[in-house]
C-alpha cells in the first residue's frame, strides 16, 4: 500500500524541503520505490539535486491546471527516487485555482493512476496554508511535521495542529499525523528547551521522532552541491539522524 506523506508547517526555515530530500533519498536506499513532489514555487527540491527548477519544461503548475499528467513530469533523480518539480510558474497559477471548481482535489486526482509505482510518496508543502498546502493535504494520508528548535517554530506548530483538525472534518476525514521531527537542533539551552516544552505540551497526542535533526553546515553544503547528506557525507549525525527517521517511517 502507497503512503502518501505531507511534509509540512507554515512556518518557514522549519527545514520542510531539507527533509524531504533527505528523508526521500533514505526510502529510497533502503529499497523503496519513492515520490517526491514540490508544491512550493521555489523549486527547491529541484535545486536540492542540481536541477535548475526555473529552466524547467515542464513542472506540476502544468498538472494542477488539467494541462499534463503527473506521469508526464516526472524526473528520475536516482535508483527507486522520482521527482514532480516545481518553479515560479506554480506561483502565479495559484490565485487562479482559487476560483476553479475541486481546486482543493486537484493533486489527489493527479496522483492516484501512480500510486501503484510507489510505496511512498512524500510532497514538500510550502510554507503556508493557501491552496497548495491545502491540495497536499487532501492528497495525503498522513502528515509528517519538522520543528526547528526554537520558540515561533512551537507557535507554528500549534496552528498547524489547529488546521489539521478542520482538514479532517472539512476536507480529509482519514488524515493522520505521523508525528514530529524536531530539526535544526543545536546545544543550546534554547534549542533544548523548545524541544522539552513541545514534548510537555504535546507528546500525549503526538508522537516525536529521535533523534532530532542536527543544525549542521554540512546539510547546506549538500544542498549547494545539488546531492543528498547520504552522498555528501555519510557518516555525519545529520545522515545518521535521517537514516534513522527512514527507518522509523518505514515500519
Amino acid at each position: 500500500m502507497t503512503r502518501v506523506i505531507a511534509i509540512a508547517n507554515q512556518k518557514g526555515g522549519s527545514a520542510k524541503t531539507t527533509t524531504t530530500i533527505n528523508l526521500g533519498a533514505a526510502l529510497a536506499a533502503a529499497g523503496y520505490p519513492t515520490l517526491l513532489i514540490d508544491l512550493d514555487s521555489q523549486g527547491h527540491l529541484a535545486e536540492g539535486f542540481g536541477i535548475a527548477a526555473n529552466g524547467l519544461e515542464h513542472e506540476l503548475s502544468e498538472v494542477l491546471d488539467n494541462k499534463r499528467d503527473l506521469a508526464s513530469i516526472v524526473l528520475s533523480l536516482r535508483p527507486n527516487l522520482d521527482l514532480a518539480p516545481a518553479n515560479i510558474r506554480l506561483s502565479y497559477l495559484e490565485p487562479y485555482l482559487i476560483t476553479r471548481a475541486r481546486r482543493e482535489d486537484r493533486l489527489k486526482h493527479a496522483l492516484k493512476p501512480l500510486l501503484d509505482d510507489y510505496r511512498f510518496v512524500l510532497i514538500d508543502c510550502p510554507p503556508s496554508l493557501g491552496i497548495l498546502t491545502v491540495n497536499g493535504f487532501s492528497a495525503a494520508g498522513e502528515i509528517l511535521i519538522p520543528m526547528a528548535a526554537e520558540f515561533y517554530a512551537l507557535i507554528g506548530v500549534s496552528l498547524l495542529l489547529d488546521t489539521l483538525r478542520d482538514m479532517r472534518i472539512d476536507l480529509n476525514p482519514e488524515l493522520a499525523l505521523l508525528g514530529i521531527v524536531p530539526t535544526r537542533m543545536t546545544h543550546t539551552r534554547h534549542a533544548q528547551a523548545v524541544v522539552e516544552r513541545a514534548k510537555e505540551e504535546l507528546a500525549d497526542t503526538v508522537r516525536f521522532f529521535e533523534p532530532p535533526i542536527p543544525e549542521t553546515v554540512k546539510i547546506r553544503d549538500a544542498a549547494a552541491a545539488g546531492v543528498s547528506i547520504f552522498e555528501f557525507d555519510p557518516a555525519s549525525p545529520a545522515a545518521a539522524a535521517y537514516c534513522r527517521l527512514a527507518q522509523e517511517v518505514g515500519r
